[in-house]
């Protein structure tokens, strides 16, 4: 059987735990949308899901990273990919529900946050089981969905 590794989710109150610990936020949103919305932390780089396969080097190795993005699914992806290319799962993490779930937990950020106000995604965070999370087969560099508990376990 082929080696797994879960991708931990952490929800936004815990993602400012890990920022106020010097983290590093890896934003995987194409350009235009950060230029509309952006994260407020002090901590940050952007490189788009499109170019991650040839950028992914940019972020350091030995830090901790929380991987952001809209919704949350391709950071979940880049979250993955970097796992499979050597970084330690311990210290990568994806950030379910992305800058969705951050801007209705009243986080800061730069720019219009009426694109994601409306987004279908429930008010509560770390209050309900985390529907899912990725497993990474690191010989096949496949995904696949398990189950998980809360967002912040």
């Amino acid at each position: 059987m082929a080696e797994q590794t879960l991708v931990k989710e952490i929800c936004p109150s815990s993602t400012q735990k890990w920022v106020k610990r010097g983290a590093l936020l890896v934003d995987v949103r194409e350009v235009e949308e950060v230029e509309e919305l952006a994260y407020d932390v002090p901590n940050i780089i952007n490189i788009p899901l499109s170019e991650f396969e040839d950028r992914y080097t940019e972020v350091p190795i030995d830090q901790e990273v929380v991987v952001v993005c809209k919704g949350g699914y391709r950071s979940l992806r880049a979250a993955g990919f970097l796992i499979n290319h050597g970084y330690n799962p311990e210290k990568v993490v994806n950030m379910e529900n992305g800058i969705i779930r951050w801007v209705k937990r009243g986080f800061p950020t730069t720019g219009d946050t009426s694109s994601v106000e409306e987004a279908g995604i429930g008010d509560s965070c770390c209050s309900t089981p985390s529907p899912q999370s990725a497993t990474t087969d690191l010989k096949s560099k496949s995904f696949k969905l398990a189950s998980s508990g809360s967002c912040c376990s």
